[in-house]
C-alpha cells in the first residue's frame, strides 16, 4: 500500500492528514507503518493487513521509538527507513537521567486511572496531569473501585477541582458496561492511552475495553489490603485494538513520577495562576512576598486557594531544579543537570 494513497483502513489505526503530509517525494511507495510493542532489540508494528515485520538497521536503537509511533519501511524488505514526526508525546524523566524515557505517541486521550481507595492522591493526579498537558493530549480522570466505597461522588469532586474543564469518569473496570462512559473518547481511529499506579485497575480496564475477543489479554493482579497498592502486572507497553474501532496503549505502573522540563504543563494546570501573572507589578514575581503581587491579592480576596498556590510553588520548585540545563562554553556546551 502507498503512502499517499492511504486507505480507510489506515484511518481506522489513527493515520490522518497530519502524517501524510509528512510523506516526501520519493517516499511514495514506502510501507506505513504504527509501532505496537517496542522491546530492548526489536519493534512489533502493524499496517492496513494486520501484524507486520519491520527490519531494523544495525545501529538502531528501539529506545527512540514509542508505541504510537508511525514509521515507514522499504516495500521488499520492510527496513524501517525513517520515524514520522509525532502530533503528541508522552514522556517522563527517571531519576538519574538527563534524557526522557518515552511512554507513548501520537495518543489521542490520557486516561489517568486511579482508585476510589488508599491510592486516590491529588498530588499525584496533578503529576499526570502536568505530563498530559505537556504531551498536548486530552487528560481525562478515571476512578475505578467505585463499587467499593460508599460515595464515589466525593472523589470525583476532588479530582474535577483540579484543572479547569477536566472530564472525571467513575467506572467499575470489571462490569460489561464500564466501556459506555468512556465512548465519546474510544472512536474509531482515535488513540487513548492509561497510566496509574499499579493495583488500580488499568489491565482490567484494557481488557473491558479491548472487549472479550482480545487475542493478548493484559494480566491483572490483586492489591494489597493494607495501602491498596499492586503489583507491576503490565511490564511493556503495548496499543490493543478496541472493541469500537480505536486504540489503547496500557502502560507500566509509575511509582514515582518526577515534574521536570514541562513547564508548559504545569501552566495549563494552574490556568487561574498563571493568567493572574501578568498583573503582578514584578514581572518575575514568585507570587510569595513581593509587593503589588496579583496571585497574592487573589488569596486574600478568597478567590485562589492558598493551598493550591502551595502546590504551584512546590511543583514549579521541582521543575526547575529537576530540568537539566546547558552549561560550558559556546560550541562545546554539556548537558547538565541542576542541584537539589
Amino acid at each position: 500500500m502507498t503512502a499517499p494513497r492511504y486507505t480507510a483502513v489506515l484511518r481506522r489505526l489513527g493515520w490522518s492528514d497530519f502524517f501524510a503530509a509528512q510523506i516526501r517525494p520519493g517516499e511514495e511507495t514506502s510501507l506505513v507503518r504504527r509501532i505496537s510493542s517496542v522491546h530492548r532489540a526489536r519493534l512489533e508494528a502493524i499496517d492496513a493487513d494486520g501484524p507486520a515485520h519491520l527490519e531494523l538497521a544495525p545501529n538502531a536503537n528501539t529506545a527512540d521509538y514509542a508505541v504510537g509511533d508511525w514509521v515507514l519501511a522499504e516495500p521488499q524488505s520492510g527496513l524501517l527507513t525513517r520515524r514520522l514526526e509525532r502530533r503528541t508525546l508522552l514522556q517522563r524523566r527517571t531519576e538519574g537521567a538527563i534524557g526522557q524515557q518515552l511512554a507513548a505517541a501520537n495518543v489521542d486521550t490520557l486516561f489517568i486511572v486511579t482508585s476510589c481507595n488508599a491510592d486516590f492522591n491529588l498530588s499525584r493526579l496533578e503529576r499526570y496531569l502536568i505530563m498530559a498537558n505537556e504531551a498536548g493530549t486530552r487528560p481525562v480522570i478515571v476512578l475505578t473501585k467505585a463499587d467499593l466505597v460508599a460515595d464515589a461522588e466525593t472523589y470525583a469532586t476532588q479530582a474535577a477541582a483540579l484543572q479547569r474543564d477536566l472530564p472525571v469518569v467513575v467506572v467499575n473496570a470489571r462490569a460489561a458496561d464500564a466501556v459506555e462512559p468512556l465512548k465519546p473518547w474510544c472512536a474509531q481511529g482515535q488513540t487513548v492511552a492509561l497510566v496509574g499506579s499499579s493495583g488500580v485497575g488499568k489491565s482490567t480496564l484494557v481488557n473491558t475495553l479491548a472487549g472479550p475477543s482480545t487475542e493478548t489479554p493484559q494480566k491483572t493482579g490483586a492489591i494489597r489490603e493494607h495501602d491498596a497498592k499492586g503489583r507491576h502486572t503490565t511490564t511493556a507497553r503495548s496499543l490493543h485494538e478496541m472493541a469500537g474501532g480505536g486504540w489503547v496503549i496500557d502502560t507500566p505502573g509509575i511509582r514515582t513520577l518526577y515534574v521536570s522540563d514541562i513547564t508548559g504543563g504545569i501552566d495549563t494546570l494552574f490556568a487561574e495562576i498563571t493568567e493572574l501573572a501578568p498583573h503582578c507589578r514584578f514581572r518575575d514575581c514568585t507570587h510569595a512576598h513581593e509587593p503589588g503581587c496579583a496571585v497574592q491579592a487573589a488569596v486574600k480576596a478568597g478567590t485562589l486557594d492558598a493551598d493550591r498556590l502551595e502546590r504551584w510553588r512546590t511543583l514549579t520548585a521541582e521543575n526547575r531544579d529537576r530540568t537539566p540545563v546547558y552549561s560550558g562554553p559556546k560550541g562545546n556546551k554539556t548537558l547538565r543537570k541542576n542541584k537539589y
